[in-house]
């Protein structure tokens, strides 16, 4: 409810907030009682029971929170191996725009690639979690396999039995995402077109399964999940005669009813899609729905002042009223009809009288007048009209107008009225003032919002709330959501001036360009002004500095840990005391403390994160435990939180569970899920994922098979990645010719990657490419170099092979240095990996160790205990020396 501006000894109830509750009401009356000195009391208590019935009828409580409800479409047209689809980004433009009418937060994308769709889901799901409805709408290539449907990007070639694996998206992998982040799920499939693959059979989990030719299998839900298919499993949909599928078509029609239930949604598609494919095609969906889901929301009401005083002279004529023209914040059209009308004269419209019982059009109200005959009201009388709002969705809201009814007669009837026109010219020129200083408030503006923090009030400072201004949206932004605490705003939309210092925007997660946004601003059919503002969505300063790669609630593509500056922790302190209630801020922080060495603090600020329910600080915590970073070393517990982060969907959780049950590391083996999770991470583009799958295919470990060229799929798919050790591992199997053809120059290309991104042991092997002369000229001096880079960024083998390659040289070998490299391999061989190190320099005699164990100590910044036997101090000696170079072991 708004304040009313008003006139006279009446302004007592009309200038106060119309009351919301019984209470309130009374009160309100009773003031009218007691302080109306210009009225009998009688007359102004039967006014005011009339108003508070009309008042009662009006009442609508309001969510202070709308729910949240985000919406995925895709439609992949343009297949790079196969014959272009017609309709598919068409349909999700379509479709498209249909989710941005009924208010939802909508991320469309057309003809994804794998990675294109990796980085755009999991923006997708930070901006679903929590989400009341997460929907997934997808229209293009889909096929199964062995009972799973698979949705096929448009670089996909599927030629190769691993492809499947690391080329598609599994649609149970997407239906699992969902129910982990969201309350309801709907995924609404236009993909059951023909199989043009030509591949038959392909791996899925440890088995060979045959292809099915046509259609998508049939899905079992987990609770509160829609799955819509364009038709029934196992049959083909039609691309049809237009530029939208049936089915797309169906469905952007149907889905626009307000306030229809998706089921009944559905079945109108069915009988639209069978109409139009002649009964060839069926719709079908799968529901365990226990929530109504309702696409298209229409329940506000239209907006209108609830009481309005007017001053009415009798003997006049038709007197204008100058009501404000009520305005449907959903954008449909209004009608009216009289509730009660006046007693004492008869409303007019353009000349003619209104009957009672004929509607009226909203956008006429501003020019009906009231007709009191002469001699009516001697002295001054209180008279009301009650009227009624109707919009196209059945909501109804009531308005009421209070009249003094004045003489217009003799010389104070001529005062008055003269009056009443000059004063009706002041609010005709102020509501142009009005109308011009509110496009001044929004006109040109270019507002900064941040990303990732929830709606972000924009504090326009509107200079009116004037109840007949208001302001429809002639520009919705290009990506991300306008609101208002009670409701999504869609791109027809209306707001009131009163609620325009409420307006808020949520700019989407990844996208990084300006947005405009257009309001028309208007205060009756005839005087409006546009104006247009930009919005900037921005990226927190500890985002861009400690985010975290694949972090599902992130809003950055991340950084590594020895990405991670020096003024990392200040930036993410700063963000944490702006934004206490985002927990990705915290665990941020606890990044960033982590890189400066500060584990007590970052162990406090992720604990914190994890339990304001930031996923990926789970996962952290889990770390910690497993390697005893600021907490004692406890595998049971580590595992506990990796399962925890896992069942949230958090890709570095799956991966690390998944290695911990494939092979048996703190708990009981258990390979198919191991092997399943694995899976499941590499499909959210974890490459770390990746290449422990391709270890165990390369292998074949704890009963899954051997194939090396699985193996290799997956590290290709790591090095698309961008993945250093993908990069190291794969340009090994093209040196060895191991499921893939021998290719030394590939090789040596993909080692050079590997090292410019820091990666620690592709020196070492593009060193040996030197040492042994495969595929280059052999250079000692070249091999020599790479291995002591290697050395540096802590690769044992590189420190075994530079001690291999210094006695090489006979007689001119310095064997201290010999010595000192053999020390270093040891200290550096965490994983026990080399015991050749310690074997190799036991044989070396004492004047050689003495030498290097003088030099070792004299490179030490502190003094070392001389403690133990001449090997064990050399090694110890060479363990310090390398950390005090390397004080963060996460550097590479």
């Amino acid at each position: 409810m708004r304040n009313i501006r008003c006139r006279d000894g009446f302004s007592l109830f009309l200038s106060r907030q119309i009351a919301c509750s019984l209470t309130d009401l009374a009160s309100t009356c009773r003031v009218l009682v007691g302080e109306a000195i210009a009225f009998k009391g009688i007359a102004m208590l039967r006014l005011c029971g009339i108003v508070a019935a009309f008042l009662l009828a009006s009442f609508t409580t309001f969510d202070a929170c709308a729910d949240r409800r985000v919406a995925f479409v895709i439609g992949n047209s343009e297949y790079r191996q196969f014959p272009a689809l017609k309709n598919p980004a068409k349909d999700a433009e379509d479709v498209s725009k249909t989710f941005r009418l009924a208010g939802f937060e909508v991320f469309v994308a057309s003809d994804l690639t794998k990675l294109q769709f990796e980085e755009q889901f999991r923006n997708y799901l930070a901006a679903a979690d929590g989400a009341e409805l997460a929907v997934v709408y997808y229209s293009g290539h889909g096929f199964q396999i062995g009972g799973e449907n698979f949705l096929i990007p448009v670089d996909a070639s599927l030629k190769q039995a691993p492809d499947i694996e690391v080329q598609a998206i599994k649609l149970n992998d997407v239906l699992e995402q969902l129910r982990s982040k969201s309350k309801i799920q709907v995924i609404i499939l236009d993909a059951c077109r023909n199989n043009p693959f030509p591949r038959k059979n392909y791996w899925l989990r440890d088995q060979l399964i045959t292809a099915g030719n046509t259609g998508l299998a049939q899905v079992r839900s987990s609770l509160n999940t829609l799955i819509a298919f364009a038709t029934e499993p196992g049959a083909a949909a039609y691309d049809g005669a237009g530029e939208l599928s049936p089915f797309s078509a169906a469905f952007s029609r149907r889905a626009l009813a307000p306030n229809q239930e998706i089921r009944t949604v559905m079945a109108a598609v069915r009988r639209d899609v069978v109409e139009a494919t002649n009964g060839l095609q069926v719709p079908w969906e799968n529901s365990s729905l226990i929530d109504e889901v309702v696409l298209m929301r229409r329940s506000n009401r239209p907006s209108l002042p609830p009481v309005l005083e007017k001053v009415v002279l009798s003997g006049v004529g038709p007197v204008d009223l100058g009501l404000p023209e009520p305005v449907d914040v959903d954008g449909g059209t209004i009608t009216l009809s009289i509730e009660r009308p006046p007693a004492l004269g008869r409303l007019m419209l353009d000349g003619k009288p209104v009957e009672l019982g004929v509607p009226i059009q909203g956008k006429d109200l501003p020019r009906l007048q009231m007709d009191v005959p002469k001699g009516v009201a001697p002295q001054e009388e209180v008279d009301m009209l009650a009227y009624a709002t109707h919009d196209n969705w059945g909501g109804q809201t009531q308005g009421i107008v209070v009249f003094r009814v004045k003489s217009g007669e003799g010389a104070q009837g001529e005062q008055i009225m003269a009056s009443l026109e000059a004063e009706q010219k002041q609010q005709v020129l102020e509501r142009g003032i009005h109308i011009t200083g509110a496009a001044e408030a929004i006109e040109n503006r270019d507002i900064d919002v941040p990303v990732g923090v929830g709606p972000v009030a924009l504090n326009l400072d509107f200079p009116t709330d004037d109840p007949a201004v208001s302001l429809k949206v002639s520009s919705y932004p290009a990506t991300g959501t306008l609101s208002l605490p009670d409701r999504t705003l869609s791109p027809q939309s209306s707001l009131m001036a009163g609620e325009i210092d409420r307006l808020r925007y949520e700019p989407q997660i990844g996208a990084e360009a300006t947005v405009e946004v257009g309001f028309e601003i208007r205060a009756d059919s005839s005087s409006s002004k546009p104006a247009t503002m930009k919005l900037s969505p921005t990226i927190d300063p500890c985002d861009t500095a400690a985010g975290e790669p694949l972090d599902l609630q992130g809003v950055t593509p991340g950084l590594l840990p020895n990405e991670i500056g020096a003024s990392a922790v200040e930036l993410c302190e700063a963000a944490v005391k702006t934004y206490p209630e985002v927990p990705r801020f915290r665990y941020e922080l606890g990044r960033a403390l982590l890189a400066a060495g500060k584990v007590e603090e970052a162990k406090t600020a992720i604990e914190e994160a994890a339990r304001k329910g930031h996923v990926r600080a789970v996962f952290e915590l889990g770390y910690m435990y497993a390697t005893g970073t600021g907490v004692a070393l406890d595998r049971t517990q580590a595992n506990a939180l990796y399962a925890a982060a896992a069942d949230k969907g958090d890709p570095y959780g799956m991966t690390s569970w998944g290695r911990a049950l494939f092979n048996g590391y703190g708990v009981k083996p258990d390979t198919s899920k191991g092997l399943d999770l694995l899976l499941k991470a590499a499909a959210m583009g974890h490459t770390y994922a990746m290449n422990d799958l391709a270890a165990i295919f390369t292998e074949g470990r704890n009963g899954v098979t051997a194939d090396p060229a699985r193996a290799v799929a997956f590290l290709q798919a790591g090095v698309q990645r961008q993945d250093m050790y993908s990069m190291n591992l794969l340009g090994r199997n093209y040196l060895s010719g191991q499921g893939v053809e021998e290719d030394p120059k590939t090789a040596l290309a993909l080692f050079q990657q590997a090292i410019d991104l820091g990666q620690p042991y592709a020196p070492g092997s593009l060193a040996r490419m030197y040492r042994d002369g495969v595929g280059v000229e052999r250079s000692l001096a070249e091999a020599q170099r790479l291995f002591e880079i290697g050395i540096s960024r802590g690769d044992p083998f590189a420190a075994y092979d530079r001690a291999a390659l210094e006695m090489q040289k006979g007689d001119k070998a310095d064997q201290a240095l010999a010595v000192r490299f053999l020390a270093l391999a040891a200290a550096l061989d965490v994983r026990k990996e080399l015991p050749d190190a310690q074997r190799t320099l036991a044989k070396f005699g004492p004047k050689p160790k003495t030498a290097a164990l003088k030099q070792l100590r004299q490179e030490l910044k502190s003094k070392l205990p001389g403690s133990g036997s001449q090997d064990t101090q050399l090694v110890n000696a060479a363990r310090r020396v390398w950390e005090e170079a390397n004080p963060r072991r996460d550097l590479f």
